[in-house]
């Protein structure tokens, strides 16, 4: 690694395909060389989106060129090699494709893992405090996003002075709704889905802010058109608010996050008003049961849409070292 290690890295969402040139050091201090994003339903597969990705030439590598890639994407990873998103239309299998993209040495990884492990690089240092705590150096960071789908994971300590992320399919678990009203939201939502289970993916996302919207004004909306009638009176970004101030809590309660807790997601970091919001505050500090516990737990916003590439770099930092990057 004298010489830097080149790492090509990606974060495979169901909107964009986001993908970065990095360098590290022997220390994994990551220099981020460029970025370019790709509309990820544009390309009718992984291989097609780094082919897209070279011929776009926005990159000073891509392919061959990268000792070592690391592929995040939105989806539980199978065997280290496979995915099947559920807001992507095609699979990903990187044991089968690695040696066609010229990748010689690969790492497959959820998301939100990536998301998680960004908290051990510089992203975290231009994140906003959004609620104040009181975090134990060697915690659980738990992490959740809003944008396409809900995603949720935490980092963990190993014990040997280093970190793992917990990658979830959180987001797919049932959404907890609280009163009488919320439970009309429900009965809404499944009338104008055709679904059964109302889950945190068609709640905390674009798509559910649409129909938080709808039901709630009657207004058929983009997410981006709701976001834009945001203001200081508007019903939908309270309960939006609330929701996922619920999600967060939820979560941090799950994974007890005495590390603080990291809003991600492009939801919130396009309209950090949602957790700047006091019904987000006031839904997150409220537990019958452990109050004082979630009082310790500090909030961040990482408004950084490259948050993601920044994790799977570090990861793959990590892999290379440690020799459990898989060799085409």
């Amino acid at each position: 690694m004298t010489r830097g290690l080149r790492i090509l890295a990606a974060d495979i969402g169901g909107t964009n395909a986001r993908f970065g040139a990095f360098t590290a050091d022997a220390d994994g201090r990551l220099t981020l060389l460029g970025t370019c994003w790709l509309p990820t339903a544009e390309s009718p597969s992984f291989p097609d989106l780094v082919e897209r990705l070279g011929r776009e030439g926005c990159l000073p590598f891509a392919g061959a060129g990268a000792d070592v890639a690391a592929v995040a994407i939105a989806g539980p990873v199978e065997e280290g090699s496979r995915s099947a998103p559920p807001n992507i239309a095609w699979d990903l299998d990187l044991a089968r494709d690695a040696g066609r993209l010229g990748f010689s040495r690969w790492l497959l990884l959820n998301d939100f893992a990536a998301q998680a492990f960004a908290c051990r690089t510089e992203v975290m240092g231009r994140a906003e405090e959004v609620l104040p705590g009181n975090p134990e150096p060697q915690g659980v960071v738990a992490v959740v996003g809003a944008g396409t789908g809900l995603g949720k994971a935490a980092l963990v300590p190993d014990g040997r002075g280093s970190w793992l992320a917990l990658a979830t399919e959180a987001g797919h678990g049932l959404f907890p709704f609280a009163s009488d009203q919320e439970m009309a939201f429900w009965r809404f939502v499944r009338q104008a889905t055709g679904r059964a289970q109302v889950i945190g993916d068609m709640v905390c996302t674009g798509s559910g802010l649409s129909l938080l919207h709808r039901f709630l004004t009657g207004e058929e909306r983009t997410p981006e058109q709701v976001a834009a009638q945001f203001g200081p009176g508007s019903a939908t970004l309270e309960w939006f608010a609330r929701f996922l101030g619920r999600a967060c809590r939820e979560f941090a309660l799950q994974t007890v996050s005495l590390g603080g807790l990291v809003v991600a997601g492009g939801i919130a970091a396009r309209n950090p008003a949602v957790v700047r919001h006091p019904a987000f505050a006031l839904e997150f500090r409220d537990s019958e049961t452990h109050a004082a516990l979630l009082a310790r737990i500090g909030v961040r916003l990482s408004a950084d849409q490259d948050a993601g590439l920044w994790g799977a770099a570090w990861a793959s930092f990590l892999g290379a070292r440690a020799g459990t990057c898989v060799a085409a």
